[in-house]
């Protein structure tokens, strides 16, 4: 990839990263499933354990393959550097105990994604950490309880099922009003279509497993940012041990390579999948960026490029309409996942707040007939017409 201009993100998902590691004459990074890496000279293997040099030592502290994937993205967000993890709640558990101290506070959102709803309901209170959960529209009181004093700003947004949008700049200035470091969950709108760095944020993750692999098959998480910073996450994450298996990392390699094109169909058609919804009789409400009349359209219109590739409705009825509407969508997997070449669908109940009760969900504002709904690359037509007959069978 040329040094002297700056490529546009669907060439770097493609190039980015790879020339180092590219061998004999092959197109394709290889997959090291090597453990351990030999040095016959004293001296080079003690100066690469000391990091004055290049090289690997051991693949649960880094792997070649592992390092081009953790290359990617961190150019892909124009950050200083980018660490990896088994999986993405790996990257946003390693994250947050790396940043937080007993008696320290962290300010986050009500409805954030279940499983890190859970450490901030279960697993920080332990270690003495005190967690404000606020009305994730609400920036005022964010804002409010921010000016209270924390070390940690958590953000996520779009939110996972409910596409809530928080405004990002405005969030992060608070947070470095009071020396806090801004952390964002980039999951849903993917490089492609928002840059967090480049509103404020410190850190920004990602679970891999999703858009950035693309394929359902690979599960990981990212982490990029300040050299320091990630220095440290990593340090956390190699003696801890929830290391990005090779494998896993050609393949989320392989999956961004279409990440633009894939993202840009997604946005293309989860855009008129909403505006179909809106006006279905059958649909209660439609959560979506780029719904006019979403919340803060304008904020999501501000800060992101594309408007992402899931949206979320909720049906009329109660929760047996979602038994009985699920299973008849033709061109859906009805599973606990997102981001996926082919569409997925599913309530929250069984998929993003799994980890949480009916009555924690009740709190968080998620409807139970909610209907997550991750847009895959079909035919946009083929979709509105599969949501379509399975809206007509249930309404009936």
């Amino acid at each position: 990839m040329s040094k002297n201009t700056q490529p546009h993100l669907g060439t770097m998902a493609v190039w980015a990263g790879e020339d180092e590691y590219l061998m004999q004459g092959a197109t394709q990074v290889p997959v090291v499933h090597s453990v351990s890496f030999g040095y016959n000279d004293v001296d080079e293997w003690l100066d690469v354990a000391l990091e004055r040099k290049k090289g690997h030592i051991y693949g649960r502290n880094t792997n070649p393959t592992v390092h081009v994937f953790e290359e990617k993205l961190r150019l892909m967000e124009g950050a200083e550097a980018a660490t990896s993890f088994a999986t993405g709640m790996a990257a946003i558990s390693n994250t947050l105990y790396t940043l937080l101290r007993p008696g320290d506070r962290v300010v986050s959102a009500k409805d954030t994604y279940g499983g890190t709803n859970v450490i901030f309901t279960e697993f920080l209170p332990r270690l003495n950490i005190d967690v404000a959960l606020c009305d994730t529209t609400d920036f005022a009181a964010i804002e409010a309880e921010i000016a209270k004093g924390c070390n940690v700003v958590y953000l996520e947004s779009p939110t996972n099922p409910t596409l809530k949008v928080m405004d990002l700049e405005r969030l992060a200035k608070a947070g470095k009003a009071v020396g806090a470091t801004i952390v964002v969950d980039n999951t849903f709108a993917t490089p492609i279509n928002q840059n967090p760095l480049a509103l404020g944020a410190d850190l920004v993750l990602h679970s891999a497993t999703k858009f950035l692999g693309g394929h359902a098959d690979a599960l990981g998480g990212v982490v990029c940012g300040p050299k320091d910073l990630v220095k440290q996450i990593y340090h956390y994450r190699e003696i801890n041990g929830a290391t990005l298996h090779p494998m896993a990392a050609y393949l989320m390699i392989r999956g961004m390579k279409t990440l633009h094109l894939r993202v840009r169909q997604q946005n293309e058609s989860a855009q008129q999948i909403a505006e179909f919804l809106a006006v279905h009789p059958f649909v209660r409400s439609v959560y979506y960026p780029g719904l006019p009349s979403h919340t803060h359209h304008d904020i999501a219109r501000k800060q992101m490029r594309g408007f992402g590739g899931v949206l979320s409705f909720e049906l009329q009825g109660d929760f047996d309409t979602v038994r009985d509407f699920l299973p008849r969508l033709n061109y859906a997997h009805a599973a606990a996942n997102l981001g996926s070449v082919e569409t997925i669908a599913g309530p929250p109940a069984t998929t993003s707040h799994v980890e949480c009760t009916l009555e924690e969900r009740q709190a968080m504002g998620i409807p139970e007939t909610l209907i997550r709904y991750s847009v895959g690359i079909e035919d946009t037509a083929d979709l509105i017409a599969d949501l379509q007959q399975a809206l007509d069978a249930v309404s009936r």
